[in-house]
């Protein structure tokens, strides 16, 4: 089956995306699309033709030659158009209302008089086209008005005076200043009803009617409902205050009475059915009716759809051929939907456009549908007001809620604007509960006592003399006596892993950069001479996921356990609202212990002469990975995809775990063969060597002594990165230099060979006058070779 979905907003993106599901459908095509269903790939592309009434003609044709199945047309103009009649007349089966049918929406004073005559419960009203007359009637009404322009106004044909007077000039405004064209030609003047509004979508074929869960949506653009009416900032589902009672009298008698009284007049309704209520003390009253699904609510109700129970092609292609009812149409139970409109800056008014996106891990927690997007190369940009609609599904609204905003917190484009209170009223209505809980602000008390209870036996296999490495105490404890040290100083250093974290959410691999944070402590302390002793951990994160937070601290202890040290405690700190839901950051503090006698580097021994030593990295360590990620994006590559210098997958290759130098390198230090050591990380050489060198001495290192890793040599020809750039920005293949005496040389580097180590002389110490570059390396064209 191929469909053909109709629109180019974050309605459509969710039809395709649900579509694109069914194990029957191979190829589901939108017309226009936007930037996210150009970018979906999969079954999902773009079509580019419009949907105005002059591209119908187009849109059959395509439809022909590509053998379409399925129509399904997103917005409401090209229905009210006869969109939908078009593709019948050549045997198409389409997923929306006739013409007649499309009334309902495109003529609000059609809809009222419709209401009127089957019954079906609404507000007071009065329809004009005559200015003086509608005034005379909001003058004599007895209720406060609303002002609706009666054809299609994109959503913002809505006026809500709290005056008398505010209401003759919204009047005004709408029928001879033509503010809304002429859609607002006639206008409905109807009761102002208070209580809470909900939203159903229903899907009929002209004689059963089925809906989706109730939803709730936002229509100003600000907080506290606030600033000017939008087409939605924002949904939710199921709605709380939508019981099972109130969601059968509804289904009685409006939803099944409006399908039947349609098809008694002769235009019998087939497509979505998405009706306003208001819920008032008298019962449900229909605000308005639409006839096709609505945006933001489709987000909402169709990530809710049980996929595994029904199948969204085949419920609407039985629709359009009138046989609902033999189609099961299934919602996953005990969940919640919530949807945020990302916005562009200026709307509702005036709005900017070709700003860039960055969405950042978004999909981690939520579904990012693009609502006024397009692809500018490989830059996907603004083109509309409501930019981006991403949704969050959990088992409570409150989770949903949780999980849209985590992915909002990922997306940045420029002047981006949205609500922060959807759904917040419902979510604390909604709990069970008393009052509020620290799990109801995001943070899962019991989830942190599992994750203690899983690490516990992992950090137990840490421990040496000193500590048992027993944890869940307010502080680690470490006797320092028990380590038979003389006279010792101690040496502290503190740490974290970088945006190297990034690669580890994307690829979902997380106990490579718990080596990682251990590493860039423990080879910190020592080239200061100094044993590491013990170590903890902090772990922050937007929401806790248990086996991840396992997974990195079982990294944390296997580099403890190559370093010699003891994992004494932690830290885990769930912010929500601070990371997005799939992000955390991660810092580390170790300290250990040189008598101080060995403190190195001892600069007064160290002269010119000298010979530097570097010790093999296992790759890029964890510095230098913006850079790294940016020649990525440059190279257009998937994380996921082949690695350019490895087998397996590109990320699997850069989470490589920095090397762990400590084991290898005490025995030297204590003979006392090692003048000095540089631990290789941010600013390479340039910056790192330097830092353990007297005032008048220099290095001089050459780049043909030791191979250049294939990583480095990708980096370098994938992003052009000149070789003085790569020498002062990554390891480029040495992770430790050490400065020893030139007669010790051969010895040193044979005992690290025997350690395991892979060892060259790099280089050696020269003297320096102040003038000039301090630390140089020469022959790094091999490196572009």
């Amino acid at each position: 089956l191929k469909v053909l979905v109709l629109g180019g907003g974050g309605r459509e993106h969710a039809l395709a995306w649900g579509l694109a599901k069914s194990a029957r459908v191979s190829k589901v095509f939108v017309a226009p699309g936007n930037g996210g269903t150009a970018a979906a790939g999969g079954k999902i592309s773009n079509v580019a033709i419009g949907h105005s009434i002059s591209d119908f003609p187009a849109l059959v044709e395509f439809a022909q030659s590509q053998n379409i199945g399925l129509v399904v047309p997103g917005p409401e103009q090209p229905l009210v158009d006869g969109v939908a009649d078009a593709f019948k007349r050549v045997g198409i089966a389409t997923f929306g209302p006739s013409a007649k049918a499309a009334r309902m929406e495109g003529s609000k004073a059609f809809s009222k008089d419709f209401m009127k005559k089957h019954g079906i419960p609404t507000a007071a009203y009065g329809n004009f086209t005559d200015f003086e007359q509608a005034c005379a009637y909001v003058r004599d009404a007895k209720f406060d008005v609303v002002i609706k322009a009666s054809g299609l106004a994109g959503g913002k044909g809505v006026l809500l005076p709290r005056t008398k007077d505010e209401a003759l000039a919204a009047l005004r405004t709408v029928m001879v200043e033509g503010a809304f064209g002429e859609a607002g030609s006639e206008v409905v003047v109807e009761e102002f009803l208070s209580g809470q509004e909900i939203s159903v979508l229903a899907v009929s074929d002209g004689y059963t009617v089925r809906a989706f869960p109730a939803a709730q949506d936002h229509k100003r653009a600000f907080d506290n409902d606030e600033g000017g009416n939008t087409g939605g900032m924002g949904a939710y589902a199921p709605a709380p205050v939508a019981t099972a009672e109130l969601l059968a009298q509804v289904q009685r008698t409006v939803l099944q009475a409006t399908v039947d009284g349609m098809r008694r007049d002769g235009f019998p309704f087939v497509g979505c059915l998405f009706t306003g209520f208001m819920l008032t003390a008298d019962g449900p009253k229909v605000l308005e009716y639409n006839c096709r699904f609505g945006d933001p609510e489709t987000e909402a109700v169709l990530a809710l759809l049980d996929y595994d129970k029904c199948d969204l092609a085949e419920v609407l292609l039985a629709a359009s051929e009138g046989r609902l009812d033999s189609v099961p149409l299934e919602f996953a139970s005990g969940r919640s939907a919530a949807t945020v409109i990302m916005a562009a800056e200026g709307y509702p008014g005036a709005y900017a456009k070709g700003r860039a996106i960055a969405f950042g891990n978004a999909a981690d927690s939520a579904l990012v549908f693009h609502s006024g997007t397009a692809q500018d190369g490989a830059q996907t940009v603004t083109t509309g007001g409501r930019v981006l609609a991403v949704t969050g599904v959990g088992s409570t609204l409150g989770e949903a809620l949780q999980r849209a905003y985590s992915g909002v917190g990922a997306v940045s484009f420029e002047g981006a604007h949205w609500r922060t209170d959807i759904g917040a009223r419902a979510a604390m209505l909604s709990s069970d509960k008393g009052g509020l809980t620290y799990a109801d602000a995001g943070v899962d008390i019991d989830a942190g006592n599992r994750l203690v209870d899983l690490i516990k036996p992992i950090v137990k296999a840490t421990r040496r003399a000193g500590t048992d490495s027993d944890i869940g105490g307010f502080g680690g404890l470490f006797d320092l006596r028990a380590t038979g040290f003389r006279d010792p100083v101690l040496v502290a250093a503190t740490d974290g892993v970088g945006t190297k974290l990034k690669i580890a959410h994307d690829m979902n691999i997380h106990g490579s950069v718990g080596v990682d944070l251990v590493a860039m402590q423990v080879n910190d302390i020592i080239v200061q001479g100094a044993e590491p002793l013990f170590f903890l951990d902090y772990y922050a994160c937007g929401h806790l996921d248990v086996e991840a937070a396992r997974d990195f601290v079982q990294g944390v202890a296997q580099g403890c356990v190559e370093a010699g040290c003891a994992l004494i405690g932690g830290e885990t700190a769930e912010m929500p609202g601070l990371y997005a839901g799939g992000d955390y950051d991660v810092a580390g503090f170790a300290v250990g212990a040189v008598e101080r006698s060995d403190i190195l580097p001892r600069t007064a021994e160290i002269m010119a002469g000298d010979v530097v030593i570097g010790l093999a990295s296992s790759g890029v360590h964890s510095n230098g990975f913006s850079l790294v990620r940016k020649v990525i994006a440059h190279a257009g590559l998937d994380l996921h995809g082949p690695c350019p210098w490895a087998d397996g997958s590109l990320g699997a290759a850069l989470l490589t775990p920095t090397r762990i130098y400590v084991k290898p390198l005490l025995p030297l230090v204590r003979a006392r063969l090692v003048k000095g050591m540089a631990h290789i990380t941010g600013g390479g050489f340039t910056d790192n060597v330097p830092r353990v060198l007297p005032p008048n001495v220099g290095a001089e290192l050459d780049a043909a002594a030791w191979p250049l890793p294939p990583v480095f040599r990708w980096v370098s020809s994938a992003g052009g990165v000149a070789p003085a750039e790569m020498a002062r920005t990554f390891n480029c293949g040495l992770g430790m230099v050490l400065v020893v005496a030139k007669e010790h040389a051969d010895a040193v580097v044979a005992a690290l060979a025997d350690a395991g180590e892979h060892a060259y002389v790099v280089g050696q110490l020269t003297a320096f006058s102040g003038e000039g570059e301090r630390v140089t390396v020469k022959n790094t064209s091999s490196w572009t070779n």
